[in-house]
């Protein structure tokens, strides 16, 4: 058979008057069947798809180039968004910078207006580079030795700024904690002597800053207002499953970070860590109040959208899917009994 011919056959031929996709379809299909003398049902595979996936191309055709067209505009604006997002935070650096030089030699205010730089700026995009920034200063403003005090305050305050705007998911907590304490390792591999000041201070300053932030976020579930509950039902099911396991969270960031280290910041990383278990008690008990709070104000929320979901698998869409299910079925039970059929085949002939 010649595809090519039969494929340009059906697209010269392919009847766009008809108002119905199941009508263009059938007459497609009949011109195949009638006109040009194709036995369907003894079609191989291949050639099936080539004529199935002619009609699609023709069918979907413009369809495609609409999601083409709207896909080169997604990327248009994600770029433009990207690049604008740049030029935010950009020109928050230097409305800060410029009050920073009216008030250079006022230093009360200079630390009050730090905190604001601390509160209003995305840290998450230069977290390291400032975790890196602040132990540095500790270890060179601290003249007594004593750097554990400012660097534990430091690492709670970065913590808790970049994880409390954003999404409570384990993925980006995970991440942040990461970075942390990525850099903190740097400058104690760098700086061996004052290793474990730097590194208890910043697992306790990360440990501070997460129950903080999770605190944060069980006063604001107290307040939150009814039209903000769909924030929550989205991802309902997975903050609940993240509050029962920060704990967990926390020491696996830590036995990372551990086992990609020499064995001098190995030991010293699982020993604090061991160190801190009753510490990360407090942790516990405010994520378990958290999703306290959060399963009396929500779950009702989260049930009524488990059933929308429900009304949800009625759909075309979801019918659709239970139909490719059992087609997928029937394939497959084909497949096997084929394959059955050529394995006993094969046996007869070996015995005979």
């Amino acid at each position: 058979m010649d595809l090519d011919k039969l494929t340009g056959d059906l697209n010269d031929s392919y009847n766009h008057r008809f108002k119905s996709v199941d009508k263009r379809v059938a007459h497609a299909m009949n011109h195949i069947s009638d006109e040009l003398n194709v036995k369907v049902n003894e079609l191989n595979l291949h050639e099936l798809k080539s004529i199935a996936t002619t009609i699609l191309d023709i069918e979907t055709k413009t369809l495609k180039s609409d999601v083409e067209s709207l896909l080169a505009q997604k990327e248009m604006i994600e770029r433009s968004l990207e690049k604008k997002s740049e030029e935010l935070q950009e020109s928050k650096y230097n409305v800060f910078n410029a009050i920073e030089v009216q008030l250079k030699d006022q230093q009360s205010a200079l630390s009050k207006l730090h905190q604001v730089k601390l509160e209003s700026i995305d840290l998450y995009d230069f977290l390291s580079e400032m975790v890196e920034s602040a132990i540095i200063t500790a270890l060179e403003k601290d003249k007594d030795g004593d750097i554990r005090e400012s660097t534990e305050e430091v690492i709670k305050d970065i913590t808790f700024e970049a994880i409390k705007e954003g999404s409570l998911n384990t993925i980006r907590i995970r991440k942040i904690l990461s970075t942390i304490l990525y850099s903190a390792v740097d400058i104690a591999e760098a700086t061996p002597t004052k290793a474990d000041d730097i590194l208890n201070a910043t697992l306790r300053g990360m440990r501070s800053g997460l129950v903080r932030s999770i605190d944060r976020f069980k006063k604001r579930l107290s307040h939150m207002p009814v039209e903000a509950k769909h924030i929550l039902i989205e991802d309902y099911d997975t903050i609940m499953e993240d509050l029962n396991q920060t704990d967990t969270l926390f020491s696996q960031v830590v036995q990372t970070q551990a086992s990609e280290n020499t064995q001098e910041i190995r030991k010293l990383l699982l020993d604090i860590n061991k160190d801190m278990h009753y510490d990360l008690e407090e942790l516990v008990h405010i994520s378990k109040e958290t999703a306290d709070i959060m399963r009396d104000r929500f779950s009702s929320f989260a049930k009524e959208a488990v059933r929308k979901a429900d009304t949800a698998l009625k759909s075309e869409a979801a019918q659709e899917a239970k139909r490719m299910g059992k087609q997928a079925w029937g394939v497959a039970k084909t497949a096997l009994g084929s394959a059955i059929k050529t394995a006993k085949d094969a046996i007869e002939n070996k015995e005979k």
